[in-house]
């Protein structure tokens, strides 16, 4: 006898014997057993899932010797009949093939004929989205009222190409596709009763590569039969589908998570033997990725889609929540670039390498910064002791213009901070004044970048006497934050004062005055400035004052905050809470509910892990949200921040150089523009 394929030999011939559709099968159970029968059916879904194997098994209930039922006895000669595809009253139409108009009259000119042996006549027409728009319009009236004695069961993959006309007058019903878990448990029994050897790993690959159909699966189990001499095992299926080994995308994750380049590296020359698809690489692991993210917010909501459910709840455990969504950022990126590059294999490396080079820094090997006070920003400083920014001293009244400042250019920084302003015009018949500070300055003297005060005289005073230099206390390194304080504008009759020998409409400096800074040097300096501010949410608001200052276990707190290795939301959550309560290894913290947004119980859960890292045991961490009556370390901040700007203020009132100013020209001091700057820490001495 010649050998039948799984996929005929393992066709279902009763509802029972059906795998998944039980949503159909209830609805068509029902309508049997209550003879409820409708004269039209329509049955939806893509291959394989069971449409024709449904419409073969309802001909036999309508047919069956034994009566109208939902269960057929399988064993008369009708149920043989239509198993073997021979009754005559079951007939079976390919529309793909017979699409025209005359073939549709053909088919209704034996409508009218009663059905020879069984009970009805049932026109099974496959793949109706392909008649013609006129083979519809015959098909019509007969469909909505047929006779009696006649059964319609249309099938297709494209229900949309159908006409409202004939949606309407069937009863529709759509099947699914099959999951992988349904298909492996399928596969499983078929291979158990077909007395073959398998491996479970083997049939979870054939369940994916199925795609959701039941014949697709039978017919590669056939395949991978033949291809593994009478055996289903992994590797052979792995390398007759030519798909990827899934535990190889784990053990790019798993040296990815240990910070281990060598490892990574070596995962991808393993990869790179296979000859794989980077791009489907990189899918792998986005779909790893995905279902980490659901581990970790809803664990019993992963699939076992993979047969890997366990290694995923592993992952969700082992990476924080913000590095999985990094790391499906940067590969959702790597996708989009990685045809840019010159070779897959090194574009996919490139992916790997950035997601290790710019992982978030709170991970347990990474390198950590020092973790500054909440709500302050701080700059460095040449001097020793903190020094007050020079503010802009904008003039009284309208002076006239002072010729630019001869200075020594220093050596180009490597970070570009910002884009220094173009030069206006200089004018052409403009007396420079002799001042001081006009001197060209030695090379030696200015080793850093300096700002100097930016100083606007009343009117011109050639007699001044001279002036010293100011002092190196009294120069201020070139910050970010004091070149983007915001300028006023200027009216038209400021300008014209200022300026009386300028046009307004003069043209504007030449393209080849400007420079463009350098990207790359940008960017990093763009990340610095992310890194300096990484604990000030943007829309967070100041710190209300507290009702009072810090003592006990407040006091505390303070000190101990500054040293939890923490950072970002974690961190912001613990700088506005303050200590109330320590039993034992219990703790309870107040938290300001005005910050409760960015409170949840993972920030609870970090904070907690901080704390028993620092105290080297294990504590049990509380937080209630009311608002703390003493201190807290933000509070402090923000007091301690009021305080130096109080200083720096008085630091610019009482400089003696500041004062001359203001008397000599009549400048006034812009305290918006006052920032006080802290001296580096030192740890030299």
């Amino acid at each position: 006898m010649s050998y039948q394929v799984l996929a005929r030999k393992w066709r279902p011939r009763s509802f029972r014997e059906m795998v998944g559709q039980t949503h159909v099968l209830k609805a068509l159970i029902n309508a049997l057993d209550s003879q409820r029968l409708h004269h039209a059916y329509l049955f939806t879904g893509t291959r394989g899932v069971g449409k024709t194997t449904i419409a073969r098994i309802i001909a036999k209930c309508l047919n069956c010797e034994t009566g109208i039922t939902s269960a057929p006895c399988g064993e008369c000669s009708v149920c043989r009949e239509i198993d073997e595809g021979r009754f005559v009253d079951l007939i079976e139409i390919d529309a793909a093939s017979r699409t025209k108009v005359e073939d549709t009259r053909e088919l209704l000119d034996n409508v009218q004929y009663a059905p020879s042996r069984g009970r009805f006549k049932v026109y099974l027409i496959d793949e109706v989205h392909m008649l013609s728009s006129h083979s519809f319009n015959a098909l019509l009236k007969t469909l909505e009222e047929p006779p009696p004695y006649v059964k319609f069961i249309l099938a297709t993959t494209d229900p949309q190409k159908l006409p409202a006309t004939i949606l309407s007058r069937c009863l529709q019903f759509s099947l699914k596709n099959m999951t992988p878990e349904r298909v492996v448990e399928h596969l499983t029994h078929v291979l158990s009763v077909e007395n073959v050897p398998f491996e479970d790993d083997a049939l979870w690959l054939l369940g994916r590569a199925a795609d959701g159909s039941m014949r697709d699966a039978m017919s590669l189990t056939d395949q991978a039969i033949a291809f593994g001499e009478g055996r289903v095992l992994a590797a052979d299926v792995r390398a007759m589908l030519g798909t990827l080994d899934h535990g190889q995308v784990y053990d790019v994750l798993h040296a990815l998570i240990e910070g281990d380049a060598k490892a990574l590296l070596e995962a991808v020359r393993r990869l790179a033997e296979q000859g794989p698809d980077w791009n489907g690489v990189l899918s792998e692991m986005l779909n790893v990725l995905h279902r980490v993210a659901i581990a970790q917010a809803l664990p019993e909501g992963v699939d076992n889609g993979h047969g890997d459910r366990e290694r995923v709840l592993a992952l969700a455990q082992a990476l924080p929540a913000e590095d999985v969504q990094f790391y499906y950022q940067m590969g959702l990126i790597g996708r989009r670039d990685l045809p840019l590059a010159p070779d897959p294999r090194g574009g996919f490396e490139m992916v790997l390498l950035r997601m290790l080079a710019f992982r978030p820094a709170d991970t347990a090997d990474a390198p950590r910064q020092t973790l500054k006070p909440v709500g302050i920003s701080q700059a460095t400083a040449d001097s020793a002791k903190p020094v007050a920014a020079a503010p802009v001293v904008a003039p009284a009244v309208a002076p006239a213009p002072i010729a630019p400042m001869p200075v020594a250019q220093p050596a180009p920084a490597p970070i570009v901070a910002v884009p220094e302003p173009e030069p206006l015009p200089e004018p052409a018949a403009e007396e420079v004044i002799d001042l001081p500070w006009n001197d060209p300055v030695e090379p030696e003297v200015v080793q850093q970048p300096r700002v100097e005060p930016v100083l606007e005289t009343a009117a011109e005073q050639p007699d001044l006497p001279p002036m010293p230099l100011p002092t190196p206390d009294s120069v201020v390194p070139d910050a970010p934050e004091w070149v983007a304080a915001p300028m006023p504008e200027p009216t038209v009759a400021d300008v014209d004062a200022a300026t009386p020998g300028m046009d307004l409409d003069d043209e504007p400096p030449l393209d080849e005055d400007y420079i463009e800074p350098d990207m790359d040097s940008a960017y990093s300096y763009l990340d610095d400035l992310a890194s300096e501010h990484a604990v000030e949410p943007a829309a967070e608001p100041e710190p209300e004052p507290a009702a009072m200052p810090a003592t006990g276990l407040a006091l505390q707190w303070l000190e101990l905050f500054p040293k939890l290795p923490i950072s970002g939301m974690t961190g912001s959550i613990a700088a506005n809470c303050t200590l109330i309560a320590v039993e034992g290894d219990h703790w309870l913290l107040h938290l300001d509910p005005a910050h409760s947004a960015l409170f949840n119980s993972t920030q609870q859960r970090r904070l907690n892990e901080a704390l028993n890292q620092y105290h080297q045991r294990t504590l049990t961490l509380n937080i209630e949200l009311i608002k703390p009556e003493q201190e807290t370390p933000a509070q402090a901040a923000s007091r301690r921040r009021a305080d130096r700007q109080r200083e720096a203020e008085e630091s610019i009132h009482s400089d003696p150089f500041i004062q001359q100013m203001m008397q000599q020209f009549g400048a006034v001091v812009r305290h918006d523009t006052i920032e006080p700057v802290e001296a580096p820490v030192s740890h030299g001495s």
